[in-house]
Protein backbone atom coordinates (compact mmCIF):
# COMPACT_ATOMS: atom_id res chain seq x y z
CA UNK A 1 0.00 0.00 0.00
CA UNK A 2 1.22 2.79 -0.88
CA UNK A 3 1.88 6.06 1.86
CA UNK A 4 -1.64 8.39 2.12
CA UNK A 5 -1.42 11.61 3.35
CA UNK A 6 -4.41 12.61 5.94
CA UNK A 7 -6.16 15.46 7.31
CA UNK A 8 -8.44 14.63 10.72
CA UNK A 9 -11.49 17.21 11.19
CA UNK A 10 -12.11 16.99 14.53
CA UNK A 11 -8.46 15.71 15.71
CA UNK A 12 -9.62 15.79 19.59
CA UNK A 13 -12.41 13.99 19.93
CA UNK A 14 -13.26 10.60 19.74
CA UNK A 15 -12.80 9.44 16.22
CA UNK A 16 -9.76 11.46 15.86
CA UNK A 17 -7.69 10.43 18.52
CA UNK A 18 -8.70 7.22 17.63
CA UNK A 19 -7.37 7.88 14.03
CA UNK A 20 -4.06 8.67 15.22
CA UNK A 21 -4.03 5.68 17.04
CA UNK A 22 -4.36 3.67 13.89
CA UNK A 23 -2.19 5.90 12.14
CA UNK A 24 0.51 4.93 14.84
CA UNK A 25 -0.17 1.75 14.37
CA UNK A 26 1.43 1.93 11.00
CA UNK A 27 3.43 5.58 10.60
CA UNK A 28 5.09 4.02 7.82
CA UNK A 29 1.57 4.12 5.74
CA UNK A 30 0.47 6.92 7.13
CA UNK A 31 1.22 11.17 6.82
CA UNK A 32 -0.99 13.38 8.79
CA UNK A 33 -1.27 16.50 7.01
CA UNK A 34 -3.88 18.74 8.21
CA UNK A 35 -5.73 18.25 11.86
CA UNK A 36 -8.58 20.38 12.82
CA UNK A 37 -10.29 20.97 15.78
CA UNK A 38 -12.73 23.31 17.47
CA UNK A 39 -11.56 24.55 20.58
CA UNK A 40 -9.43 22.05 22.16
CA UNK A 41 -5.80 23.78 21.34
CA UNK A 42 -3.61 22.19 23.79
CA UNK A 43 -4.19 18.69 22.65
CA UNK A 44 -3.84 19.50 19.35
CA UNK A 45 -0.94 21.10 19.86
CA UNK A 46 0.24 17.93 21.26
CA UNK A 47 -1.02 16.06 18.08
CA UNK A 48 0.65 18.19 15.61
CA UNK A 49 4.13 17.47 17.76
CA UNK A 50 3.64 13.60 18.34
CA UNK A 51 2.78 13.29 14.39
CA UNK A 52 4.34 15.93 12.89
CA UNK A 53 1.55 17.52 11.27
CA UNK A 54 2.10 19.51 8.28
CA UNK A 55 -0.94 22.36 9.67
CA UNK A 56 -3.33 22.67 12.37
CA UNK A 57 -6.41 24.72 12.25
CA UNK A 58 -8.80 25.85 15.08
CA UNK A 59 -11.53 27.07 14.20
CA UNK A 60 -12.55 29.29 17.15
CA UNK A 61 -10.47 31.84 16.59
CA UNK A 62 -9.91 33.15 19.80
CA UNK A 63 -7.63 30.66 20.90
CA UNK A 64 -5.23 31.07 17.49
CA UNK A 65 -2.84 32.87 19.58
CA UNK A 66 -2.67 30.25 21.96
CA UNK A 67 -1.91 27.68 19.49
CA UNK A 68 0.49 29.23 17.49
CA UNK A 69 2.28 29.73 20.77
CA UNK A 70 2.60 26.57 21.59
CA UNK A 71 3.79 25.52 18.16
CA UNK A 72 5.89 28.31 17.28
CA UNK A 73 9.08 26.25 17.76
CA UNK A 74 7.99 23.55 15.18
CA UNK A 75 7.27 23.77 11.56
CA UNK A 76 3.78 23.07 11.83
CA UNK A 77 1.60 26.29 10.21
CA UNK A 78 -0.90 27.43 12.02
CA UNK A 79 -4.23 28.83 10.79
CA UNK A 80 -7.88 29.43 12.26
CA UNK A 81 -11.51 29.52 11.42
CA UNK A 82 -13.81 27.57 8.97
CA UNK A 83 -12.40 29.60 5.36
CA UNK A 84 -8.94 28.08 6.54
CA UNK A 85 -10.56 24.27 6.98
CA UNK A 86 -12.22 24.26 3.27
CA UNK A 87 -9.44 25.72 1.84
CA UNK A 88 -6.48 23.35 3.55
CA UNK A 89 -8.88 20.13 2.56
CA UNK A 90 -8.61 20.85 -1.01
CA UNK A 91 -4.55 20.97 -0.82
CA UNK A 92 -2.31 18.48 -3.14
CA UNK A 93 -0.84 16.81 -0.01
CA UNK A 94 -3.98 15.66 0.85
CA UNK A 95 -5.44 11.95 0.21
CA UNK A 96 -8.07 11.42 2.22
CA UNK A 97 -9.75 13.77 4.68
CA UNK A 98 -11.86 11.80 7.76
CA UNK A 99 -14.92 13.94 8.32
CA UNK A 100 -15.50 13.57 11.89
CA UNK A 101 -16.53 17.18 13.08
CA UNK A 102 -19.28 17.07 15.57
CA UNK A 103 -22.81 18.71 13.90
CA UNK A 104 -23.43 20.46 11.18
CA UNK A 105 -20.00 22.30 10.98
CA UNK A 106 -19.02 19.12 8.97
CA UNK A 107 -20.72 19.87 6.21
CA UNK A 108 -19.09 22.61 4.66
CA UNK A 109 -15.37 21.19 4.48
CA UNK A 110 -16.98 18.25 3.71
CA UNK A 111 -18.34 19.24 0.65
CA UNK A 112 -14.87 21.37 0.09
CA UNK A 113 -13.06 18.26 -0.05
CA UNK A 114 -15.42 16.19 -2.44
CA UNK A 115 -14.96 19.09 -4.74
CA UNK A 116 -11.43 18.60 -4.81
CA UNK A 117 -11.61 15.04 -5.28
CA UNK A 118 -10.29 14.00 -1.96
CA UNK A 119 -11.48 10.64 -0.70
CA UNK A 120 -13.79 11.08 2.31
CA UNK A 121 -13.91 8.70 5.40
CA UNK A 122 -16.87 9.73 6.44
CA UNK A 123 -17.75 9.89 10.71
CA UNK A 124 -19.52 12.73 10.59
CA UNK A 125 -23.34 11.96 10.99
CA UNK A 126 -24.96 15.23 10.41
CA UNK A 127 -23.60 15.76 6.88
CA UNK A 128 -25.92 13.36 5.50
CA UNK A 129 -28.76 13.87 7.60
CA UNK A 130 -29.17 17.44 6.25
CA UNK A 131 -27.92 17.32 2.86
CA UNK A 132 -28.03 13.59 1.69
CA UNK A 133 -28.97 13.95 -1.67
CA UNK A 134 -26.44 16.92 -2.53
CA UNK A 135 -23.58 15.75 -1.13
CA UNK A 136 -24.17 11.93 -2.54
CA UNK A 137 -24.90 13.85 -5.68
CA UNK A 138 -21.72 15.65 -5.89
CA UNK A 139 -20.06 12.61 -4.68
CA UNK A 140 -21.10 10.72 -7.76
CA UNK A 141 -20.40 13.94 -10.19
CA UNK A 142 -16.63 14.64 -8.74
CA UNK A 143 -16.25 10.37 -8.64
CA UNK A 144 -14.97 10.69 -4.75
CA UNK A 145 -15.62 7.97 -2.79
CA UNK A 146 -17.06 8.01 0.86
CA UNK A 147 -16.33 5.62 2.66
CA UNK A 148 -18.33 5.02 6.11
CA UNK A 149 -16.78 5.36 9.43
CA UNK A 150 -19.59 4.53 11.62
CA UNK A 151 -19.06 0.82 12.77
CA UNK A 152 -22.86 0.58 11.26
CA UNK A 153 -22.16 1.55 8.07
CA UNK A 154 -18.86 0.29 7.58
CA UNK A 155 -20.80 -3.51 8.64
CA UNK A 156 -22.80 -2.58 5.90
CA UNK A 157 -20.44 -1.98 3.36
CA UNK A 158 -18.05 -4.50 4.22
CA UNK A 159 -21.17 -6.95 4.20
CA UNK A 160 -21.70 -5.55 0.68
CA UNK A 161 -18.50 -6.83 -0.57
CA UNK A 162 -20.01 -10.02 -0.59
CA UNK A 163 -22.81 -9.34 -2.52
CA UNK A 164 -21.43 -10.08 -5.82
CA UNK A 165 -23.95 -7.90 -7.68
CA UNK A 166 -26.96 -10.10 -6.28
CA UNK A 167 -30.18 -7.97 -4.96
CA UNK A 168 -30.17 -6.44 -1.15
CA UNK A 169 -33.40 -7.02 0.28
CA UNK A 170 -33.10 -5.04 3.88
CA UNK A 171 -30.55 -3.50 5.56
CA UNK A 172 -30.31 -4.40 9.33
CA UNK A 173 -28.92 -1.82 11.86
CA UNK A 174 -28.01 -2.55 15.44
CA UNK A 175 -28.08 -0.66 18.47
CA UNK A 176 -26.88 -1.27 22.01
CA UNK A 177 -30.04 0.28 23.61
CA UNK A 178 -27.65 2.81 25.21
CA UNK A 179 -27.79 2.96 28.98
CA UNK A 180 -32.02 3.12 29.47
CA UNK A 181 -32.05 0.03 27.31
CA UNK A 182 -34.22 -1.88 30.29
CA UNK A 183 -35.52 1.28 32.15
CA UNK A 184 -39.50 2.46 31.95
CA UNK A 185 -40.39 5.81 30.35
CA UNK A 186 -41.43 7.08 34.05
CA UNK A 187 -37.68 6.54 35.09
CA UNK A 188 -35.71 7.53 31.54
CA UNK A 189 -38.10 11.16 31.95
CA UNK A 190 -36.32 11.87 35.39
CA UNK A 191 -32.81 10.91 33.62
CA UNK A 192 -30.14 13.33 34.65
CA UNK A 193 -27.10 13.54 31.95
CA UNK A 194 -24.61 12.35 33.72
CA UNK A 195 -26.56 8.59 33.29
CA UNK A 196 -27.19 9.20 30.17
CA UNK A 197 -23.42 9.99 29.42
CA UNK A 198 -22.52 6.67 30.92
CA UNK A 199 -22.51 4.30 27.29
CA UNK A 200 -22.70 1.08 28.24
CA UNK A 201 -20.48 -0.15 25.16
CA UNK A 202 -18.94 2.76 23.49
CA UNK A 203 -16.50 5.34 25.03
CA UNK A 204 -17.69 8.81 22.45
CA UNK A 205 -17.97 12.16 22.63
CA UNK A 206 -21.00 13.70 24.83
CA UNK A 207 -23.29 14.35 22.04
CA UNK A 208 -23.10 11.37 20.19
CA UNK A 209 -23.48 9.19 23.61
CA UNK A 210 -26.63 11.33 24.39
CA UNK A 211 -27.85 10.92 20.64
CA UNK A 212 -27.37 7.42 21.42
CA UNK A 213 -29.56 7.24 24.69
CA UNK A 214 -32.59 8.93 22.73
CA UNK A 215 -32.06 6.43 20.10
CA UNK A 216 -31.80 9.25 17.89
CA UNK A 217 -28.48 7.84 16.80
CA UNK A 218 -30.11 5.42 15.60
CA UNK A 219 -32.54 7.33 13.42
CA UNK A 220 -29.59 9.36 11.85
CA UNK A 221 -27.84 6.47 11.27
CA UNK A 222 -31.05 4.69 9.15
CA UNK A 223 -30.69 8.39 7.06
CA UNK A 224 -27.48 8.50 6.36
CA UNK A 225 -28.01 4.35 5.22
CA UNK A 226 -30.25 5.48 2.91
CA UNK A 227 -27.95 7.91 1.21
CA UNK A 228 -24.53 5.65 1.65
CA UNK A 229 -26.44 2.23 -0.28
CA UNK A 230 -29.19 3.96 -2.07
CA UNK A 231 -31.74 2.08 0.00
CA UNK A 232 -35.44 2.91 0.61
CA UNK A 233 -36.22 3.72 4.53
CA UNK A 234 -38.68 1.06 4.44
CA UNK A 235 -36.42 -1.40 3.58
CA UNK A 236 -33.80 -0.23 6.69
CA UNK A 237 -34.85 -1.98 9.69
CA UNK A 238 -33.42 -1.26 13.41
CA UNK A 239 -32.77 -4.01 16.02
CA UNK A 240 -31.53 -3.86 19.63
CA UNK A 241 -28.67 -6.11 20.20
CA UNK A 242 -26.98 -4.98 23.30
CA UNK A 243 -23.55 -6.82 23.19
CA UNK A 244 -22.72 -4.82 20.14
CA UNK A 245 -20.63 -7.64 18.76
CA UNK A 246 -22.99 -7.67 15.28
CA UNK A 247 -22.61 -4.60 13.90
CA UNK A 248 -25.19 -4.15 11.07
CA UNK A 249 -26.30 -6.98 8.54
CA UNK A 250 -27.51 -7.04 4.67
CA UNK A 251 -30.30 -9.22 3.92
CA UNK A 252 -30.48 -11.07 0.35
CA UNK A 253 -33.97 -12.23 -1.59
CA UNK A 254 -33.04 -15.76 -0.68
CA UNK A 255 -33.29 -14.80 2.99
CA UNK A 256 -29.76 -15.27 3.55
CA UNK A 257 -28.03 -12.79 5.79
CA UNK A 258 -24.77 -11.62 6.31
CA UNK A 259 -23.19 -10.17 9.07
CA UNK A 260 -19.78 -8.07 10.24
CA UNK A 261 -19.04 -9.43 13.45
CA UNK A 262 -15.99 -7.76 15.90
CA UNK A 263 -16.03 -6.30 19.26
CA UNK A 264 -16.70 -2.97 19.95
CA UNK A 265 -13.93 -1.13 19.08
CA UNK A 266 -14.12 2.27 16.60
CA UNK A 267 -10.77 1.41 15.25
CA UNK A 268 -11.39 -1.56 13.35
CA UNK A 269 -14.13 0.66 10.80
CA UNK A 270 -11.62 3.13 11.34
CA UNK A 271 -8.76 1.79 9.62
CA UNK A 272 -10.60 0.03 7.78
CA UNK A 273 -11.48 2.99 5.45
CA UNK A 274 -7.84 4.41 5.48
CA UNK A 275 -6.60 1.26 4.25
CA UNK A 276 -9.30 0.19 1.76
CA UNK A 277 -9.31 -2.03 -0.23
CA UNK A 278 -6.61 -3.82 2.00
CA UNK A 279 -7.45 -5.09 5.71
CA UNK A 280 -3.58 -4.86 8.00
CA UNK A 281 -3.21 -5.64 11.47
CA UNK A 282 -4.55 -4.27 14.37
CA UNK A 283 -4.24 -3.78 18.11
CA UNK A 284 -7.48 -4.53 19.06
CA UNK A 285 -8.86 -7.26 21.03
CA UNK A 286 -10.07 -10.28 19.15
CA UNK A 287 -13.75 -11.95 19.24
CA UNK A 288 -13.83 -15.27 21.42
CA UNK A 289 -17.05 -16.75 20.89
CA UNK A 290 -17.19 -18.91 23.72
CA UNK A 291 -16.58 -16.06 26.25
CA UNK A 292 -19.61 -14.06 23.98
CA UNK A 293 -21.76 -17.02 24.76
CA UNK A 294 -24.86 -15.53 23.28
CA UNK A 295 -26.39 -13.23 21.10
CA UNK A 296 -29.87 -11.14 21.85
CA UNK A 297 -32.02 -9.14 19.53
CA UNK A 298 -35.12 -7.08 20.30
CA UNK A 299 -37.56 -4.86 18.57
CA UNK A 300 -36.91 -0.45 20.29
CA UNK A 301 -39.51 0.57 22.02
CA UNK A 302 -41.71 3.68 19.99
CA UNK A 303 -43.28 4.71 23.42
CA UNK A 304 -39.72 5.03 25.15
CA UNK A 305 -37.65 6.35 22.50
CA UNK A 306 -39.62 8.68 20.52
CA UNK A 307 -36.73 9.95 18.72
CA UNK A 308 -36.28 7.27 16.10
CA UNK A 309 -40.00 7.60 14.98
CA UNK A 310 -39.08 11.43 14.40
CA UNK A 311 -36.28 10.25 12.24
CA UNK A 312 -38.19 7.93 10.12
CA UNK A 313 -41.28 11.15 9.88
CA UNK A 314 -38.23 13.10 8.76
CA UNK A 315 -37.15 11.10 5.97
CA UNK A 316 -40.93 10.63 4.76
CA UNK A 317 -41.06 14.11 4.58
CA UNK A 318 -38.07 14.32 2.64
CA UNK A 319 -36.85 17.73 1.74
CA UNK A 320 -35.17 20.28 4.25
CA UNK A 321 -37.14 18.52 7.13
CA UNK A 322 -34.37 15.94 7.90
CA UNK A 323 -32.22 19.43 8.22
CA UNK A 324 -34.10 20.66 10.45
CA UNK A 325 -34.31 17.55 12.32
CA UNK A 326 -30.72 17.44 12.91
CA UNK A 327 -30.91 21.55 13.68
CA UNK A 328 -32.88 20.57 16.43
CA UNK A 329 -31.18 17.94 18.17
CA UNK A 330 -28.42 19.61 17.86
CA UNK A 331 -29.81 22.81 20.48
CA UNK A 332 -32.13 20.38 22.46
CA UNK A 333 -28.96 17.86 23.33
CA UNK A 334 -27.17 20.65 24.09
CA UNK A 335 -30.08 22.35 26.32
CA UNK A 336 -30.28 18.65 27.79
CA UNK A 337 -26.27 18.61 28.92
CA UNK A 338 -26.79 22.21 30.36
CA UNK A 339 -29.66 21.37 32.33
CA UNK A 340 -32.51 23.40 30.85
CA UNK A 341 -34.58 20.60 29.30
CA UNK A 342 -35.43 17.61 30.38
CA UNK A 343 -34.56 13.91 28.77
CA UNK A 344 -38.24 13.91 26.75
CA UNK A 345 -37.73 17.46 26.46
CA UNK A 346 -35.69 16.88 23.33
CA UNK A 347 -37.57 15.02 21.22
CA UNK A 348 -40.47 17.39 22.18
CA UNK A 349 -38.66 19.89 20.60
CA UNK A 350 -37.57 18.13 17.69
CA UNK A 351 -40.94 17.01 17.22
CA UNK A 352 -42.22 20.67 17.38
CA UNK A 353 -39.37 21.85 15.27
CA UNK A 354 -40.18 20.08 12.15
CA UNK A 355 -43.79 20.85 12.49
CA UNK A 356 -42.53 24.55 12.47
CA UNK A 357 -40.52 24.45 10.05
CA UNK A 358 -40.11 26.13 6.45
CA UNK A 359 -40.70 22.80 4.30
CA UNK A 360 -38.75 22.75 1.19
CA UNK A 361 -38.98 20.01 -1.26
CA UNK A 362 -36.06 20.34 -3.52
CA UNK A 363 -33.72 22.22 -1.03
CA UNK A 364 -30.34 23.45 -2.46
CA UNK A 365 -27.25 23.82 -0.51
CA UNK A 366 -28.19 27.44 0.57
CA UNK A 367 -31.57 26.46 1.42
CA UNK A 368 -29.86 23.78 3.75
CA UNK A 369 -27.66 26.57 5.26
CA UNK A 370 -30.63 28.35 5.40
CA UNK A 371 -32.86 25.79 7.12
CA UNK A 372 -30.46 25.20 9.33
CA UNK A 373 -30.42 28.87 11.23
CA UNK A 374 -34.41 28.32 10.87
CA UNK A 375 -34.41 25.57 12.94
CA UNK A 376 -31.94 25.85 15.46
CA UNK A 377 -33.58 29.61 15.84
CA UNK A 378 -36.90 27.76 16.24
CA UNK A 379 -35.29 25.44 18.69
CA UNK A 380 -34.13 27.78 20.99
CA UNK A 381 -37.63 29.34 21.78
CA UNK A 382 -38.90 26.48 22.35
CA UNK A 383 -36.14 25.57 24.63
CA UNK A 384 -36.72 29.44 26.53
CA UNK A 385 -40.45 28.69 26.79
CA UNK A 386 -40.12 24.68 28.76
CA UNK A 387 -37.44 26.33 30.83
CA UNK A 388 -40.43 29.35 31.76
CA UNK A 389 -42.94 26.36 32.34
Amino acid sequence: MEKRRIAILGSTGSIGTQALEVIKEHRELFEVELLVCRSSWEAMARQAREFDANAVVITDTSHYLDLRNALEDTGTKVFAGMDSVCSLVTGDNIDIVIASMVGFSGLEPTIAAIKAGKVIALANKETLVAAGRIVMDLASRMNVPILPVDSEHSAIFQCLMCARGNKVSKLHLTASGGPFRTWDRESIAKATKDIALKHPNWDMGAKITIDSATMMNKGFEVIEAKWLFDMPVDRINVVVHPESIIHSMVEFEDGAVIAQMAEPDMREPIQFALCFPERLPLSTRKLDFAKVGSLSFSEPDPERFPALGLAFKAMERGGNIPCALNAANEAAVAAYINGRISFYGISDVVGECMERTSYISDPSLEDIFATNDEAYSLSGRLIDEMERR
